[in-house]
């Protein structure tokens, strides 16, 4: 349920679309809790969705995440502490 909060309330904001023009975003659907899935959200030690992992363009895990839904303005303020603000 919180996934579809992000995509229908943050993701769509456009404050939100405007940040993240230059940041690419890859999504990994886990909800069918495969092997895969967990594999994947131990390997980035999430408990579910949504998380967010943030990496800078160099390739380096910032080491700030998003676990669960928050508001766009939220998001923002946490987006910016996450690559360093614009």
């Amino acid at each position: 349920v919180s996934c579809k909060e992000m995509e229908r309330f943050t993701f769509s904001d456009p404050k939100v679309q405007a940040r993240l023009q230059n940041v690419l975003l890859l999504k990994a659907d886990v909800t069918a809790n495969t092997d895969a899935d967990k594999a994947l959200l131990k390997r980035f030690s999430l408990f579910g969705p949504p998380g967010l992992i943030f990496w800078n363009a160099a390739g380096v895990q910032s080491g700030y995440k998003v676990i669960g839904f928050e508001k766009p303005d939220k998001f923002l303020a946490s987006v910016d502490s996450a690559l360093g603000g614009k």
